[in-house]
């Protein structure tokens, strides 16, 4: 009797469904969980505990939020936030490095030689101990924070364009803004207080560490503006006043009524030209009326009570920048959002919490 063959298109089949079980296999053998160290993966990248844990206690010290330790659910809200963050921020890099428009090492150190140009070598080391930080990691910041901003400068900045008509709209449906009922100062400081919180708000970290400290550092400051060094720049390195620090000490506009309430500030700003700044002046407690630091003021302009007209340069420039700030806030929400949707995210932390609290 002949032994009738078997088709050769059934034995390939009968493989393809063998080596597709293998395959299915394998990959459910591979997925395992991750290493305990692990609180989530961004595209397979890990995300370790250990930064996450040195990140929460940097904004616990920069809110001078150490005295008591929070309940471990307010501790665990915080690390969700924190680690939400740091996953948006791990999309970002990953999106840049395929750009190509991550942060050199020239970038990374031209950076760090500007931070370092204030101090003495044995002085920025103290600010790095004091901040329990290393050079690596400072500069593993630097990089991530340098590379951040190529990347919404490419993606977002350059592609905000305000046009004259939004800028006449703008205008029309805000015009009382614009009328001015009594005249208003346009004032920056530099901010030093006495406080012995570790808080730092300024781009060097600094800190003063007490009243004489304070003393030293504020007439320090003051002596580099008269030396010549920018306003702005001094702020955003040295000042200590959270609101205004990263923003080149720019307090905004402020009507005359209000500036009156501190009669010598008042004074003293009004015998200056715009570009000119103050003698040091204490920053006094209303409450205990206590010294509790010392602020320096510059005069950016002064304006006149009336309405201001759209022909105005100064109006024009304030809705312009206005409105591009707003284009860009939105726009890099909806793009974090994007990149979002299209990452492998995976939080381990969160899974590990839901588990822990449904026991």
């Amino acid at each position: 009797m002949q032994v009738e063959s078997f088709p050769q298109d059934r034995v390939r089949f009968t493989i393809l469904i063998l080596l597709s079980g293998v395959m299915l296999t394998s990959s459910a053998c591979f997925h395992r969980t991750p290493a305990p160290d692990v609180v989530a993966t961004v595209n397979s990248k890990d995300i370790l505990r250990s930064d996450l844990d040195r990140q929460y206690q940097i904004i616990r010290i920069n809110q001078g939020d150490t005295a008591q330790d929070p309940s471990p659910e307010q501790a665990d809200i915080a690390r969700l936030a924190i680690l939400r963050q740091m996953i948006d921020e791990e999309i970002l890099q990953q999106r840049a490095a395929k750009l190509n428009v991550a942060a050199s090492d020239e970038d990374v150190q031209a950076k760090l030689t500007e931070m370092k140009l204030p101090y003495t070598q044995e002085e920025f080391d103290k600010q790095l101990k004091q901040r329990n930080e290393s050079l690596d990691d400072l500069k593993r910041e630097l990089r991530h924070s340098l590379t951040e901003s190529k990347l919404t400068n490419k993606e977002i900045d350059s592609k905000i364009n305000i046009t004259d008509s939004e800028i006449t709209n703008f205008y029309a449906a805000h015009k009382a803004e614009f009328n001015l009922i009594e005249p208003r100062y346009n004032i920056a400081r530099i901010v030093v207080t006495n406080a012995p919180s570790p808080q730092t708000t300024n781009l060097q970290n600094n800190k003063a560490s007490g009243e004489a400290d304070a003393k030293n550092k504020i007439q320090a400051l003051h002596k580099k503006l008269e030396n010549g060094e920018d306003f702005g720049a001094v702020a955003i390195n040295f000042s200590e006043d959270k609101d205004t620090a990263s923003n080149n000490g720019d307090m905004g506009f402020m009507p005359e009524s209000q500036l009156q309430s501190s009669p010598e500030i008042y004074s003293a700003i009004n015998k200056l030209k715009p570009g000119q700044f103050t003698d040091v002046f204490p920053i006094v407690d209303p409450a205990s009326h206590k010294t509790v630091g010392y602020a320096i003021y510059k005069l950016i302009t002064k304006e006149a009570a009336g309405q201001r007209t759209l022909s105005d340069v100064n109006v024009q420039q304030a809705i312009r920048t206005s409105l591009r700030n707003g284009h860009a806030q939105l726009l890099k929400s909806a793009y974090i959002e994007t990149l979002r949707d299209d990452a492998k995210v995976h939080n381990y932390l969160a899974d590990q919490i839901l588990k822990e609290g449904a026991k």
